[in-house]
């Protein structure tokens, strides 16, 4: 069964994709969006879970520091519940604290310029998130 891993932003939306065995996430891309229009990445992810058969959805899940959900976690359940409207998957909300950071630390060290860290961060973060959870179930 193929996973699904989501990074959502607020005009930005990062997937990544698992094999169909479940081990090993790999980045798709990275989902650009007009500000706080969710609508158009709701659609857009929907097709994509049919057209490559995932069977399970892995989205990111921002919280505070002190384990408490902020407004962007309160972001990422309103697209959770959405998704769930027109896509008939499971839909695993899992904690993404410092994932950005994390990749951008990596990119940094390895040189990479201002420009293409922003232009992959989101993917690599989704990247992060569903190995995360990929890996958990070992």
């Amino acid at each position: 069964m193929k996973i699904l891993g989501l990074d959502l932003g607020s005009k930005t939306l990062g997937i990544a994709l698992s094999d169909p065995s479940g081990i090993i996430a790999c980045g798709v891309e990275t989902f650009l969006f007009p500000e706080n229009n969710f609508v158009i990445p709701l659609d857009y992810i929907a097709r994509f879970i049919d057209n490559n058969k995932v069977g399970l959805v892995v989205l990111g899940y921002p919280k505070n520091m002190d384990g408490s959900i902020g407004s962007q976690g309160k972001v990422s359940e309103a697209f959770r519940d959405g998704l769930k409207e027109r896509a008939n998957v499971p839909i695993v909300l899992w904690d993404e604290r410092l994932t950005s950071r994390m990749v951008n630390q990596v990119m940094i060290s390895a040189n990479v310029s201002r420009n293409k860290r922003k232009e992959h961060v989101d993917r690599l973060a989704a990247t992060v998130i569903l190995q995360s959870y990929l890996d958990s179930r070992k």
